[in-house]
Parts: structure tokens; sequence; C-alpha cells
């Protein structure tokens, strides 16, 4: 599978052509409730409409000498519309529009954001399945414990990002709210019922009450969740780093034909994909520190989000999606090596079945805690002197009271791990 790449369509969410046409929509939609409401003409919403247009140099012209974006705007609007301009923005502050044109920029781009979702989730259940009886060693602390699959990895990070589509979803429900209340919230020159037009025509759900802005708790909630799928990302990236070491060699990103690994040595093949997913992800968790922060302004607002929005917007959901489409292709191409796999499992010499030994003594009739010592010891031999764990436990004096030659052979199979694989499978993707 190839991934659809939709960083320019996300870029262009951002450009000041698209920034200043939904704030055109904006002002259209509010006078078009007000034409609803007799307190704008018709003609006058019929020549807005016809004659009003963007023009950015000309936005920017003007704001050189206002210093104020949207008194920009509206002058270099109203010279295109003439006369009828006056009824533009009435009984509205700069907020009305910026907060709910930012709204739907903030919507438009999750949108493409929950696309790059579903594509990765196509992409990590087709590896779980392809990869569900490959075996592998699972590790903790960085140390051999028991055998799991590649499958079962993939699963488990099919699910987390299950998990993140949800959290975007809230989060797009929570930020998609507009508001056009008025210089402090409290709609004293503007009509509830425009508000009410406005949203609604946009997509948006109106705030039930605010103050001159939309509250940014609404956004750090949005920021925050891409911070979290980004971080999920990193996850991703450094197991697949771990995975990749000379050492381990289980795994490896895809090294195209012409693909250098170093200026210095020819033999290098680094996860550099990996490695640039796991540094973008820093920067996505320092946008949400960001929105945050935003959340405290003063009274019934400050302007000191604005220049916090105007960064974090844009970079973060552009960066987002350029980590998605990144870590999708790179799953796609990953090369995997169940042989390398088996090999890393069995060089423990077997302790990796220490947990089923201990349980079976148990069963057999000893005490936890001598079991424990039993195993423990035998274990650790096995460790000290590369010795077969199987073969002392068969030595073992004290074992041979409570198992068998053919109670071992029982326990060292490393199927015993994998006997409720197709329970989890089922029970993530809800096939039988």
């Amino acid at each position: 599978m190839i991934p659809r790449y939709s960083r320019e369509k996300m870029v262009s969410i951002w450009s000041p052509e698209n920034r200043y046409q939904k704030w055109l929509d904006v002002e259209i939609f509010a006078c078009e409730a007000m034409v609803k409401l007799g307190q704008v003409p018709e003609s006058a919403i019929k020549t807005i409409k016809e004659k009003a247009a963007i023009n950015v140099s000309r936005i920017d012209e003007i704001e050189k000498i206002t210093k104020h974006d949207v008194i920009a705007f509206l002058t270099s609007v109203t010279e295109k519309v003439g006369e009828d301009g006056r009824f533009l923005h009435m009984g509205m502050t700069s907020s009305d529009v910026l907060d709910t044109s930012y709204a739907v920029q903030l919507k438009e781009a999750a949108e493409i954001l929950l696309v790059d979702i579903d594509e990765l989730l196509v992409v990590l259940k087709k590896k779980a399945y392809e990869h569900k009886n490959t075996l592998m060693i699972g590790r903790s602390h960085g140390i051999h414990a028991e055998p799991i699959t590649f499958g079962l990895k993939m699963t488990l990070w099919y699910q987390e990002m299950q998990r993140n589509r949800q959290r975007l979803l809230n989060a797009k429900e929570s930020v998609c709210t507009g508001k056009i209340s008025g210089a402090v919230g409290t709609f004293s020159f503007i009509d509830p019922s425009v508000e009410e037009y406005v949203c609604s025509k946009l997509g948006l759900k109106p705030a039930p009450v605010s103050s001159q802005i939309v509250q940014r708790d609404r956004h750090a909630e949005f920021f925050t969740a891409l911070a979290i799928i980004a971080s999920s990302i990193d996850k991703f990236a450094q197991e697949i780093r771990l995975l990749q070491r000379t050492e381990v060699r289980e795994v490896e990103e895809y090294f195209s034909p012409g693909q250098k690994g170093s200026s210095a040595m020819p033999h290098k093949r680094n996860p550099v994909l990996s490695e640039n997913l796991s540094g973008l992800a820093r920067v996505m968790r320092s946008y949400a520190v960001a929105a945050l922060e935003d959340v405290a302004l003063w009274h019934e607002r400050d302007i000191s989000h604005s220049s916090v929005e105007r960064v974090i917007g844009p970079d973060a959901t552009v960066t987002l999606d350029f980590m998605l489409g990144r870590f999708t292709g790179m799953m796609d191409k990953l090369v995997v090596y169940p042989e390398r796999m088996i090999c890393n499992l069995n060089m423990t010499n077997g302790v990796i079945f220490s947990q089923m030994v201990l349980l079976t003594l148990i069963e057999k009739g000893t005490t936890r805690e001598d079991a424990y010592a039993i195993v423990q010891r035998n274990a650790m031999r096995s460790w000290e002197e590369g010795l077969e764990f199987q073969a002392l436990l068969q030595e073992d004096s004290t074992v041979a009271k409570y198992l068998k030659a053919e109670d071992l052979a029982a326990i060292f199979n490393v199927n015993n791990f994998l006997k409720n694989l197709d329970f989890i499978f089922n029970r993530v993707f809800g096939e039988k």
C-alpha cells in the first residue's frame, strides 16, 4: 500500500488566501443571518457576495498602516464591495471572526489527520496478520522475558492508534466551536441567532458561553491530542530503532537502491526515518505545552495567545501529517527477519521457560518459595555457564522428584506461549 501524501493539502489550509477566505465566509454568513432579521437589505448581501474578494497583497499593505489584521481585511473587502460593505462586521468583534474561522481550519486539519490515521491502521493490521505467528522474544527492561510474536506487537500498536483516533475525534469535537457574541460575549449588539446560523453553515457548534474569545482549554485539548499521537509514533519508531541495532537486527527500515548511510562508513544502514520521527515528536510535545500556556488569559481575553496559535496551528498539523505519512510508508516497507528473531529467542539456552517450570512445580505440590529457588538456581547457572536450562533441570535431583523428562519436554514447547493468540486478535480486530 502506498499512503496518500496529503502535506500540500494540509499546508493549503494555513495559506493566507484560505485564512482570509474563511474570515470572509464568517462575515457573509453573519450578513445572511442579519438579512433574515431584517437588519441587512437583501440587495446588500447580493452585492457583497458578487463583489467581495480576497487581495492578500492589499490586506498586507493596509495592515502596515492599521497594525490590525482584521481591520485591514475589512477595509480591503469594502474597497471591492463599495457602499454595502458597511453592513459587514455589524455588532461583531475581531475574535468572532478569528476564533470561528480558526475552528474551521482546525476541523479541516483534523479531517486530514483522521484519514492519515486510517491509512496507518490498514498497514498495521496487515502487518499484524502477516506476522501473527512470527515468533520473537519479548523483552522487559531490555532483557529477554518470554516469547511473543511480531504480529502481536503490531496488534498492540494498532490498538494504540485506534485510541489515538478516538482522542482526535474527541478533540475535534471540542475545538469545532465558534462564537459570534460580540466584544465580551454578551450579544449586546448582535442577535444570538446570528451565531447559531453562522456556526451551522460552517459545521461548528456555538460556544454555550464565551468571553471575547472561545476558551483555550478546547485548543489545549486539541494540541495535546496531536502530541499524544506523535508520542505514540515516537514509541513505535524507538522500537524499530532498538530492533534494528546490529546486535539485534530483527527488523530494518527499507534501504533503497542508491541510498547512503554514512559519509565515512559505506557499510552503514541507519534507522534514519525512525530517528527523524522521534525528533519531530519532541517538537510536537512542545506545541502542546504552548497550547496549555494559552489557557490562562487576562480577564475576558488578552492577545498573547494569538502569536502562539499562528505558529502552532500550521506547524503542529503539518508536522503530524508528515509524521503519519512517513511512518505509514516506513511500516509498509519494513523488512522483517524471522530467522534472526528465532536466533535471538534461543540465545539464552531456554531460561525463557522459567515461569512455566515454576508454575508446574507448584502444581506438583511444592511451595512457591521452594519452586522459585529451584528454578532460579538452575536458571542462574544456565546464564552464567551457557548451559541448556532444560538439561540442568533434568539433572537436578530435586526437580526429578516432581517432573519427569516428558514433563519437561511438554514445558519446553514454545507453542505454550501462543495458545491465546487468537483470543487477543479476535478481541482487537473483532473477527472470529
